[in-house]
């Protein structure tokens, strides 16, 4: 479908300019005032393109400033998950990272305030540009706003030299906000032309070294300082021969070369994509990042507009910035199969995609240590004659435990429960463990019920976002209908609360405690789930009795849901000789990733620490032995080593 894009130099693109974290209200439909959460994200039209570039597969980097503190750290986190380059993102010890403060009070109208007094992005100077780092680049970007100070100014002119001198190409993204040039009050963020000498003089001046002019009509206005759209283009073309690209919304766009003809519509346009319009800020940046794909991967001008008008559809039909900007899965998808939703954060099939190519970090292997039995521990504690209090403290030993045989490396991670878990968690946190997931099932449920509420999604919102949801469920093909059909809805409300609140999750099914377990149960089980649109990002399941049934496993996921992290084995309180045999039993499944395994690693140190035979000490050592041991077990089955 797409060229491959040129891969001899470091870098595809370079973007320069505004760094900062939006916070976004909400409660759609609603004033700024009446705003009563705000959902995080990075934003700012450079870093909103950085991010959208490489997600679309370009090798983009960011060039600008952020705070020594706790909004820049986050930007400069959320810039490596999504793979930019940050050799070019300098922190100010001195200056506060930018925040913007936004609402969508009604289609087309979202109010805005811009914290920006001294901040960080606005100290760039001319010294922040290393030459090296520009001429490691095919292109670079330079916005707007950061012609509006001298020093930002220069510091963009110096990188358009160093990237023409290296026969790269400056790309211009006018980025006119009124409000950052000091042309409107603090209330106006959202105000989009305000007429300006000052503005257009040093527009002007930019054009000539540009090689692609990008803007909004609006902001080819304020760039030619005329006034008919018509004239504004051809004044733009007696400064420059860049390619120049016409924004219009809804619209679409209009791409032009050479000489400006006679009618507006006369230009190069690429398909359009009749969408409902949710939120239109940061729609221009996720279009630049569309275009950007298919200019410098050397599609025709006609394919490179009709990828920037796609992704702007997908902006203005979610809420969020770069978050929600697509990838190329995504888009590729799009263009081929289209969308039967007007709004396509609606459409199940996009959003999956969506979800599993932007999920927060990859776990290509998963050893986990299983912790978050509550019924056992109370039955454990209860028999040593031990207050139930000493469970908290004992999942806290059980932490150290794995983060001793972890020892800081890649692909370990523990089960941890919300009744007797949380010092654990906080303990847990202290370690730089892979993954950490929750329950929450009301232990021994069947049918399925949660643990504290079944409104699941109020719960759910309160957790951080990068713990995954653990719900085990009891399920059998064979089950009587009607508690099928009950366990099947609660599954099913569970999955859309995940997906809603942005949660990983896993599902975990035990069929052999509820009938026959052959080769074609847990297949049948999960083809079942599949059917009601549930698609986990895990499995947790009991061991097979046969490569077969590992086989019809793999297949059945690789049907409905090749994005699918995999199966995680469970253990059952099986002896350790049994679960390595199990784990050798699935060197062949590729589906089959890890293991989850509690009570044979926890047993035998919760019963003696539980009667006061053995320390602290000596239970994490026990337990980090037997985690060890099983780790080391997993590793040989698979021929593989820990990281």
């Amino acid at each position: 479908m797409s060229k491959a894009v040129d891969a001899t130099a470091s870098l595809d693109v370079i973007t320069i300019g505004r760094a900062s974290v939006d916070l976004y209200g909400q409660q759609i439909g609603s004033r700024l005032e009446d705003i009563a959460s705000f959902a995080k994200s990075v934003g700012g039209c450079p870093a909103n393109i950085a991010v959208g570039t490489a997600r679309l597969g370009l090798r983009s980097a960011l060039l600008t400033r952020v705070g020594d503190e706790q909004m820049g750290r986050f930007i400069r986190e959320q810039l490596v998950r999504e793979g930019v380059n940050v050799d070019g993102l300098k922190t100010d010890p001195e200056r506060l990272t930018a925040l913007v403060l936004l609402s969508v009070e009604d289609e087309g109208v979202s109010p805005m305030i811009f914290y920006r007094t001294d901040c960080a992005d606005m100290a760039l100077e001319p010294d922040d540009v290393d030459e090296a780092f520009i001429a490691s680049a095919r292109a670079v970007v330079v916005t707007g706003t950061h012609f509006s100070q001298p020093n930002t100014a220069e510091a963009q002119r110096k990188a358009m030299r160093i990237m023409r001198e290296n026969g790269g190409k400056v790309v211009f993204d006018i980025d006119y906000r009124p409000n950052l040039w000091g042309l409107g009050g603090h209330a106006e963020g959202f105000g989009r032309y305000v007429k300006s000498d000052r503005v257009s003089g040093a527009m002007r001046a930019v054009l000539p070294e540009c090689d692609l002019v990008v803007g909004t009509e609006e902001e080819v206005l304020i760039a030619s300082g005329e006034t008919d759209l018509l004239g504004a283009l051809r004044t733009i073309r007696t400064l420059t021969p860049a390619t120049i690209v016409l924004k219009r919304g809804a619209r679409g766009c209009i791409v032009y070369q050479g000489p400006i003809p006679d009618g507006l519509e006369h230009g190069i346009v690429g398909q359009g994509f009749p969408i409902e319009i949710y939120n239109v800020l940061g729609a221009g940046d996720a279009f630049m990042s569309g275009f950007l794909r298919g200019w410098l991967g050397g599609e025709s001008l006609s394919t490179a507009a009709t990828w920037a008008n796609a992704c702007g559809a997908f902006a203005v039909s979610r809420l969020l910035c770069a978050p929600e900007y697509p990838t190329f899965k995504e888009l590729e998808h799009f263009l081929l199969h289209g969308s039967r939703h007007r709004a396509l954060r609606k459409d199940e099939e996009i959003n999956h995609i969506h979800w599993a190519t932007t999920r927060r970090n990859e776990v290509p292997s998963l050893m986990a240590f299983a912790c978050d039995h509550r019924s056992q521990f109370e039955a454990a504690a209860e028999k040593a004659g031990a207050d139930l209090s000493c469970i908290e403290a004992f999942k806290v030993l059980a932490v150290k435990a794995a983060a001793r045989v972890a020892d800081g490396r890649s692909g370990y991670g523990m089960l941890l429960d919300e009744k007797y878990g949380r010092k654990a968690m906080f303990e847990f946190s202290r370690h730089p463990f892979s993954w950490l997931g929750r329950p929450v099932e009301l232990p021994g449920s069947r049918p399925l019920r949660f643990e504290f509420s079944q409104d699941i999604g109020s719960q759910l919102v309160e957790w951080p976002v990068g713990h995954c949801i653990k719900c085990l469920c009891f399920y059998h093909p064979d089950d009587e209908p009607a508690l099928k059909e009950e366990q099947q809805g609660k599954l099913r409300a569970l999955f859309d609360a995940a997906r809603k609140v942005g949660r990983e999750l896993l599902i975990e099914i035990i069929a052999g405690k509820s009938g026959e377990l052959d080769d074609a149960t847990v297949p049948q089980a999960l083809e079942e789930l599949y059917a009601l649109g549930i698609r986990p990002d895990w499995w947790k399941l009991e061991p097979q009795a046969s490569p077969a049934a590992w086989a019809s496993i793999e297949a059945v996921i690789q049907k409905h849901d090749p994005y699918c992290r995999g199966v995680v084995l469970l253990g059952l309180e099986a002896p350790q000789d049994e679960l390595e045999a199990a784990f050798a039993a699935t060197a062949g499944a590729g589906i089959v990733k890890g293991f989850a395994v509690g009570r044979t690693l926890f047993a035998h140190a919760a019963d003696q620490w539980f009667a006061g035979s053995m320390s602290d000490e000596q239970a994490v050592a026990d337990m980090a032995d037997r985690f060890d041991t099983l780790t080391r077990a997993w590793l040989a089955a698979h021929d593989r080593k820990a990281a």
